[in-house]
C-alpha cells in the first residue's frame, strides 16, 4: 500500500495480512487466542506495524465499557522493592494497551481512600502488593477484578493471588546458617501484622526445630534502620548471645549491623547477619549482606499477567515465583564465644 496522508484502517491491515477485519480486531484487541492461529496473529501484527496502523483506543474503550487503566496499590512509594513491582507491571500493561496508576496506602492497612471518587467507573482492575485485603474496600468494593500480590492464597479476596516463594527463601537462609555450624539464632522480625511476615516466622521456627540443639529467640522492630538498631542492640546484649541474626528485611539487617558495632561485635566473626530482599543497600554496607533475592520486576509482571487473564476470562498462571539466596560476606562459621 502506498503511504500518504490517509491514516491506515483495519481494512487496510486485513487486506495486507490476507485476513478478515474481524480477525484483525481479535488480534489487535488481544482476544485472538483460541480463535485464530499464532501464525495468523503474527501476520496481522506485522501488517499493522508495516502500515503504521494504530487502533482508535478511545472508540474501542467506549464500545467495550473499559478505561484500560489498572490501579497498583502499594504500602509505600519510597521502597525500592515496590518501584520494581511497578516497573514490571507497567511493562506488561503497556504491551497490552493498558496504563498503570500507582497509589500508596501507608503500611498496607486501611482503608485506603478511593483516589478517583468512583474507582469502578475509572478502573478496569486493581493489583494490590503486600496489602491487607480489607484495606481495599473503598477502592474495589465488589465491582472490580482484584489480584493480590504477597497474600495468603487461602484467605485472599482476590480473583487471583501471585506470590514469591518466601517460605523457600527462609528455608535457604536457615539451611545456610545451619551448615555453617550456627545453633543460637535471633530472629529480627518486622513488627507488621502481615501474612508474608507470618510465613517467615513460621518457616524459620519449623526449620530450626528440626535440628537438635538449636535455640531461637525473636524480637520485633519496625522496618527502619533506627528501629532495628534499637531492637537488635537490646536483644544482642542478652546472655547467651546468638551467633546468627536472621532479619526479615535488608533495612532491618542494616540496623542490626549498627547495633553489632555499638556492642563491639564484628560481622561475621562474632555475629552472622542475613537479610531478605537484596536491595541496593545489601551491597552498600560492609561486609556485603547475605540475603534472599526477590525479583520485584518479575513479581509485577506476573501480577499484571494474572489481572489480564482475569479480565479475559482465562485461568491465571499458577505457582510461586522462585527466590535465590545470595551468599556474601556477612555470614561465616561461628567464632569463639565473646569474653
Amino acid at each position: 500500500m502506498a503511504r500518504g496522508s490517509t491514516r491506515p484502517t483495519s481494512r487496510d491491515v486485513a487486506q495486507a495480512a490476507g485476513v478478515s477485519q474481524a480477525a484483525v480486531s481479535l488480534v489487535l484487541g488481544e482476544k485472538w487466542r483460541g480463535r485464530v492461529s499464532e501464525a495468523t496473529a503474527e501476520r496481522v501484527r506485522e501488517a499493522a506495524q508495516e502500515l503504521g496502523y494504530r487502533p482508535n483506543l478511545a472508540a474501542r474503550n467506549l464500545r467495550l465499557g473499559r478505561t484500560r487503566t489498572v490501579l497498583l496499590v502499594v504500602p509505600a512509594l519510597t521502597t525500592e522493592f515496590f518501584a520494581g513491582v511497578y516497573t514490571g507491571a507497567a511493562r506488561v500493561a503497556a504491551t497490552h494497551g493498558f496504563g498503570v496508576v500507582l497509589y500508596p496506602s501507608p503500611e498496607g492497612i486501611g482503608p485506603a481512600r478511593d483516589p478517583f471518587g468512583s474507582a469502578a467507573a475509572a478502573l478496569d482492575g486493581v493489583i494490590a502488593s503486600s496489602m491487607a485485603a480489607d484495606a481495599l474496600t473503598a477502592i474495589r468494593g465488589d465491582q472490580l477484578p482484584l489480584v493480590m500480590l504477597d497474600s495468603d492464597p487461602a484467605g485472599s479476596l482476590g480473583a487471583a493471588t501471585v506470590n514469591l516463594d518466601i517460605a523457600d527463601g527462609v528455608r535457604q537462609v536457615a539451611d545456610h546458617l545451619l551448615a555453617l555450624g550456627h545453633r543460637r539464632f535471633l530472629h529480627l522480625a518486622a513488627d507488621i501484622a502481615s501474612w508474608t511476615f507470618e510465613v517467615r516466622a513460621r518457616e524459620l521456627a519449623a526449620r530450626l526445630a528440626a535440628v537438635p540443639g538449636t535455640e531461637l529467640r525473636t524480637t520485633r522492630a519496625p522496618i527502619s534502620i533506627e528501629g532495628a538498631l534499637t531492637a537488635a542492640e537490646a536483644a544482642l546484649a542478652t546472655d547467651p548471645r546468638p551467633t546468627a541474626l536472621v532479619c526479615d528485611d535488608d533495612k532491618l539487617a542494616a540496623g542490626a549491623y549498627k547495633a553489632a558495632r555499638r556492642l563491639g561485635l564484628r560481622v561475621p566473626d562474632d555475629l552472622s547477619i542475613t537479610g531478605l530482599d537484596d536491595l541496593a543497600l545489601a551491597r552498600a554496607i560492609d561486609p556485603e549482606l547475605t540475603t534472599v533475592r526477590l525479583d520485584a520486576e518479575l513479581f509485577g509482571e506476573r501480577g499484571m499477567e494474572a489481572l489480564l487473564a482475569v479480565l479475559e476470562g482465562r485461568t491465571p498462571p499458577q505457582g510461586d515465583i522462585p527466590v535465590t539466596l545470595v551468599v556474601r560476606g556477612s555470614t561465616a562459621p561461628p567464632g569463639a564465644p565473646a569474653a
